[in-house]
């Protein structure tokens, strides 16, 4: 499964890096890095970040397919 972060719209709030560590991490203070191939143990984890950010940056499984972000 995939995820796809738009980084335009994300704001550093880091709630993702807080609830799913293993794909989401922030560089610096402003700069999210992220795994795009979501390993299948932190499906979950990912989904409960994605609902969870502030802007609604994270796209998750089909919506992050092809053209997303």
């Amino acid at each position: 499964m995939n995820v796809v972060v738009d980084l335009n719209r994300c704001q550093g709030y880091a709630q993702c890096a807080f609830l799913a560590p293993a794909v989401f991490a922030m560089h610096g203070e402003e700069a999210l890095m992220y795994t795009p191939v979501i390993p299948e143990d932190q499906l979950e984890r990912v989904h409960r970040a994605a609902a969870a950010c502030p802007v609604q940056a994270i796209l998750v499984g089909e919506e992050a397919g092809p053209g997303a972000g």
